[in-house]
């Protein structure tokens, strides 16, 4: 597929200093579980293991002349919050199932069982950054990031597992499961082959898509319309049928869909007039096709694409908010974005036994510690927190049933008047300061104000001493350490 990328390319150019290697676009959530292939997956911290795994995964491709563009998702939209909520909760009966196999045969159960670690999609695009790939978070849907960028670049194909990247007018679709990396072989799904078997166009399968069910129009809603389908479809194909289930509903709905469009020769708008749905559910049909359209279609003005309004842009300036975002989409830096500009963040499913009440969920322990972020973002110098809004939080933790967000105000940071650098800037530091400024003070200053997050402020003589991943390290244990204690001495009194 390169070589022939590459030949269409020379073809279409005038000049050889156009022509540019292929690049494959990596959905890299759909690789995280293939990537992450460490033995001793339970007790987790093979980061060097795991460096090595991509590697070489990515030499596997640049070694044959591919250029690889990772996009990983930044963001998850308020209209996917349930679905998020509901994979959240079915992983959490996986870990009450991993943890009874621990405690039954006193090892960890095999691969159908595995739970990646609650951190890996964040420092994964930080260890791609580091082997000097290019890496992308998105700001919105990262599936149509990725489908927009792979048309707009030309790109050899998408590499993903999200039956979406074939409903895409983009690049072809490649399979990450079926993907054989020593010889760089995997399956393709062809979207015209696609189109000739079922009958449509490839400006239908929105349309077919969004009455199967996706991200924005769930399975519920067209329930009816599907079922009705199948009826009509077994009607005219008596024939027993052979293959999956799912494979039939689509045939079925497929054919419901060319039935539409026959009935309207001159048809006009997203969804056929001859639908019979309510103004609601066509609403939501519109919204659910136009998340298809990628810049370059038609009908791409009809999509949505204002950027959302900020969530404390009157408690920062301008240019905090504009960094925010290059840093977010450069995938250098990870909640900083979604809390200043939704006022939101989460944290997905971390191994912790809910039977086991002695040790805290590590959402409860890394409370105070979010919270002293949070403030050094929002708050002014004098520390008020006057008409800050409550950040919402969605960390998965055992006993918390995920109904709503849980409202956590920031608490401000107060740095002590101790070092003579350090007298102009102590209190609240401005976060304009820590960002945009330079010198030694701002230095001291930086490091003051990560040290007093961990409440290690007297680790502050250590810094050249020892190394700075150690230096990390302990102010982490610190940490761990004293806020068990605080919130178990809490329990205690309580109880």
């Amino acid at each position: 597929m390169a070589r022939q990328h590459v030949a269409k390319n020379q073809q279409s150019c005038t000049s050889t200093a156009n022509i540019t290697s292929p690049t494959l676009v990596v959905d890299g959530m759909s690789c995280l579980c293939h990537w992450y292939s460490c033995m001793n997956w339970v007790c987790g911290g093979q980061w060097k293991e795991y460096i090595d795994v991509l590697k070489n995964w990515v030499e596997a491709f640049t070694s044959a002349g591919i250029e690889l563009v990772f996009f990983f998702d930044g963001v998850v939209e308020e209209q996917k919050r349930p679905e998020w909520v509901k994979r959240r909760l079915r992983v959490n009966r996986d870990i009450v199932k991993i943890f009874n196999h621990i405690k039954e045969h006193g090892e960890q159960p095999g691969k159908q069982l595995s739970c990646l670690p609650s951190a890996l999609a964040t420092f994964t695009p930080l260890a791609l950054r580091s082997l000097g790939q290019e890496v992308f978070c998105s700001v919105r849907e990262a599936d149509n990031e990725i489908a927009s960028y792979a048309r707009q670049h030309g790109s050899l194909g998408i590499l993903g597992q999200d039956s979406d990247f074939i409903i895409y007018d983009s690049a072809p679709y490649l399979s990450v499961a079926k993907l054989r990396i020593n010889s760089l072989t995997t399956v393709m799904y062809d979207r015209q082959r696609l189109c000739r078997n079922i009958g449509l166009t490839v400006t239908q399968l929105p349309l077919l898509a969004c009455l199967l069910g996706n991200d924005v129009v769930s399975e519920e809603h067209m329930q009816n319309i599907r079922h009705n389908a199948m009826a009509a479809y077994r009607r005219t194909n008596p024939a027993p049928y052979s293959g999956p289930p799912q494979g039939q509903v689509v045939l079925a709905v497929a054919q419901f869909v060319r039935s539409l469009y026959v009935s309207e020769k001159e048809e006009t708008g997203l969804v056929p007039h001859s639908l019979n749905i309510s103004s609601s559910e066509r609403e939501l049909l519109k919204k659910g096709i136009c998340s298809y359209f990628t810049p370059g279609h038609k009908d791409y003005e009809l999509v949505d694409r204002s950027a959302p309004p900020c969530a404390f842009e009157k408690h920062v300036s301008p240019e905090i908010l504009k960094a925010c975002r290059e840093k977010h989409v450069a995938a250098k830096g990870f909640m900083v974005y979604s809390v200043v500009c939704a006022g939101v963040t989460e944290c997905s499913n971390s191994l912790e036994d809910e039977e086991d009440k002695e040790l805290l969920p590590q959402a409860i322990v890394y409370k105070l510690c979010r919270q002293r972020v949070y403030g050094l973002l929002l708050l002014k110098k004098d520390g008020s927190s006057v008409d800050v809004p409550a950040i919402r939080e969605w960390f998965v933790f055992p006993g918390n049933p995920l109904k709503e967000a849980d409202t956590v105000h920031p608490v401000p940071i107060n740095i002590p008047c101790t070092a003579w650098i350090l007298l102009i800037y102590c209190g609240q530091p401005s976060l304009d300061l820590l960002w945009f400024s330079s010198g030694p003070e701002v230095s001291a200053l930086r490091l003051a104000a990560f040290l007093t997050v961990f409440d290690c402020l007297d680790y502050s003589d250590l810094q050249g001493e020892i190394e700075d991943t150690l230096l990390a390290a302990l102010c982490l244990i610190t940490y761990i350490v004293f806020q068990t204690w605080h919130e178990m001495g809490v329990a205690v009194a309580q109880w």
